[in-house]
C-alpha cells in the first residue's frame, strides 16, 4: 500500500531532513515510526502526504507513483487520510460540522450514513454531536480528528503523534480507537509516536529513524524486547 524508496526531502534547499529513507507498509498493517525529536518522522509523513515533496526518490501508494501529486489530489484519488499533530480539529465547529468537513466530497446521503457508522464505532461522537470541538477533552478531540479523516473511507491513514499531550487514560482510549480502525475498516496506518511502548503494542512493525535515515526496523514485538531499542529509544537500560 505504501512504498517509500530512497526519499530525500527537506524544508530549505540547503538542508536535507530525510536522507534516503526506504520503508513500506502493507495493506491493513499498523506501522509505527519511532526515534528522537528532529530525526525526520513528521517530515516523512508530510512527504508521503504531499506537503513536503521529495527532492529525490519515490513515493508509491497502491503501486502508483505519487511523489509529485499534491495533498488534496491524494485524498481524493488515492484514498489518503492525514491527521496532523496539532490544530487537527476546527474548534469553533461542532462535532457534526467537523465530520461534514471530512465528508465534503461525499453526497448528502453518503455523508449522513458515514456519520452514523462512525458514531456507532465511537459512541462519544454521537453523545456530543452538537457540541463545539473546543468543549471536548484532548482525547475526544483526537477521536474526532480520526473520525473526520475516516469520513471519505480512506485506504491509508497517516497519524502524527495521536497521543500527544494526553493523560494516560485518554492515551489508552486513543490507541484502542486506532486499533479498532484497523479491525473494522482494514485501513493501512502509518503512525509517528513518542509513546513507544503503547504504539508498539498495537503495531505490526516499526521503523526507528535517526538523523534522517532508518536505524532499525522489524516486527513490533521483537523491537519491544530489543536491548538496543530499550536503551536508546525507550529509556530503559539494556540488560
Amino acid at each position: 500500500m505504501i512504498q517509500v524508496k530512497q526519499v530525500v526531502a527537506g524544508y530549505t534547499a540547503e538542508v536535507d531532513i530525510l536522507k534516503g529513507i526506504t520503508l513500506h507498509a502493507a495493506r491493513a498493517e499498523i506501522v509505527t515510526l519511532l526515534g528522537p525529536n528532529g530525526c525526520g518522522k513528521s517530515t516523512l509523513l508530510k512527504s508521503i502526504a504531499g506537503f513536503v515533496p521529495p527532492r529525490s526518490g519515490v513515493v508509491l501508494l497502491e503501486g502508483q507513483d505519487v511523489s509529485r501529486m499534491p495533498a488534496h489530489d491524494k485524498i481524493r484519488r488515492c484514498g489518503l487520510g492525514f491527521v496532523p499533530q496539532t490544530e487537527n480539529v476546527f474548534s469553533a465547529l461542532t462535532v457534526r460540522e467537523n465530520m461534514l468537513v471530512g465528508g465534503h466530497y461525499l453526497g448528502n446521503t453518503q455523508c449522513e450514513q458515514r456519520m452514523r457508522e462512525l458514531c456507532a464505532l465511537y459512541p462519544m461522537l454521537g453523545r456530543k454531536f452538537g457540541a463545539r470541538a473546543a468543549s471536548l477533552s484532548g482525547g475526544e478531540r483526537q477521536i474526532l480528528a480520526l473520525a473526520r479523516a475516516l469520513m471519505p473511507r480512506p485506504h491509508i491513514l497517516l497519524l502524527d503523534e495521536p497521543s500527544a499531550g494526553l493523560s494516560p487514560k485518554m492515551l489508552q482510549e486513543v490507541f484502542e480507537a486506532i486499533a479498532e480502525i484497523r479491525r473494522k475498516e482494514a485501513v493501512t496506518i502509518l503512525m509517528v509516536e513518542q509513546n513507544a511502548m503503547e504504539a508498539l503494542r498495537i503495531s505490526d512493525r516499526a521503523y526507528i529513524l535517526s538523523m534522517g535515515t532508518v536505524a532499525l526496523s522489524g516486527a513490533a514485538r521483537s523491537l519491544m524486547h530489543d536491548p538496543q531499542v530499550q536503551e536508546l529509544y525507550l529509556g530503559r537500560p539494556s540488560p
